[in-house]
């Protein structure tokens, strides 16, 4: 399957008590089906979520639903794939912004 290519970084800031991190970024590069950046995009135009929140809920969903769709067979998925079509279908349904 053809995959758009993304290099993911996550920095930790701070902890729980606002200590800045020493730790280096974690970095891996992953592929998914679909276009990121463009789901970001339409999450974004949502009026449901703040804008950090509507970007990690879609970056998120996409990262897990790629390693779900990949390792289908895998027994880990098994009770959690309906409930989580019925999420995404829930989610696609939401209105936009006008």
């Amino acid at each position: 399957m053809k995959q758009h290519r993304y290099r993911i970084t996550v920095e930790h800031l701070a902890d729980a008590k606002g200590v800045p991190s020493m730790q280096p970024p974690l970095q891996f590069e992953v592929g998914n089906h679909d276009d990121i950046i463009a789901i970001v995009e339409r999450m974004r135009s949502r009026d449901d979520l703040p804008e950090d929140a509507a970007t990690a809920l879609a970056v998120g969903l996409k990262l897990f639903s790629e390693v779900m769709l990949e390792n289908r067979e895998h027994p880990l998925f098994s009770s959690f794939r309906e409930p989580f079509t019925q999420f995404m279908h829930t989610l696609k349904k939401a209105p936009t912004k006008a």
